[in-house]
């Protein structure tokens, strides 16, 4: 099982369209995929028209395994099961600050679900907390929506900085470019000189597009139903990207 990541501490940056359509790509790919939703807006299972459990809440989530295996629900796609967040998500740091190894929590939660699914996809809050350590313990690769603007790049920065001034692996960053616009000189000049500096990014990117606006009308990934635009293909390159990055498959 891989353990993917859908994080940015910086929000509006495309961090659930990434989530969603890259879990729709790892499903349709033939990988048993579950789509972890620790937002507690809720909006990817929004956009499967997925409801979240009443009863996951509280320190359920981190010591209650056949609670989160009751609270995973089907898609209307094969291959992807969700795990909708609920409001009380929002105070999981406060529940993770009472408990004994509270950066390891996560997981050992999601470690439950090993058998059952070859890929596991998280969509993480836009911070960085105790929840976000361990997302980044836990998570194998950490993939990272960066628009090609100053305050974006700000804060792939900040992120590095963290992990480096806390000891975590960098090697997990997996940033990538969003919301990119070819037209503006700013978002070409910013891709040019952030590729010089991170080696690890990926060579796809997502353009700017009013398709993935259109998600949450449609409530559905983009390849449901804008298939043949750019914004679809590039999430599916991407995902082709990241499975012979992380080998998946072996």
């Amino acid at each position: 099982m891989k353990i993917i990541a859908c994080y940015s501490n910086k929000g509006g940056v495309g961090k659930t369209a990434t989530a969603v359509n890259l879990a729709y790509a790892s499903a349709m790919n033939g990988n048993r995929t579950l789509l972890c939703d620790l937002d507690p807006q809720g909006a990817s299972g929004f956009y499967f028209r997925v409801k979240p459990s009443k009863k996951l809440k509280d320190e359920a989530f981190f010591e209650d395994a056949g609670k989160i295996a009751a609270a995973i629900r089907a898609s209307d796609y094969e291959n992807l099961d969700l795990l909708p967040a609920n409001l009380t998500y929002r105070d999981f740091d406060i529940f993770l600050s009472r408990m004994k190894n509270n950066r390891s929590r996560l997981k050992k939660a999601l470690k439950a679900m090993d058998s059952e699914y070859r890929v596991i996809i998280l969509d993480c809050p836009p911070n960085i907390s105790l929840l976000s350590e361990n997302v980044f313990k836990a998570a194998d690769k950490i993939v990272v929506p960066v628009i090609p603007t100053t305050l974006s790049v700000r804060s792939l920065e900040q992120l590095h900085d963290f992990f480096s001034d806390n000891e975590y692996r960098q090697k997990k960053i997996m940033p990538f470019f969003s919301m990119v616009q070819q037209s503006k000189n700013l978002h070409r000049e910013t891709m040019t000189a952030l590729r010089k500096k991170y080696k690890r990014l990926l060579k796809s990117y997502i353009p700017f597009s009013t398709d993935v606006e259109k998600m949450g009308i449609h409530r559905a990934p983009l390849s449901t139903f804008a298939a043949k635009e750019e914004a679809a293909e590039a999430y599916r390159t991407m995902w082709e990207d990241i499975e012979k990055k992380i080998r998946i498959r072996e």
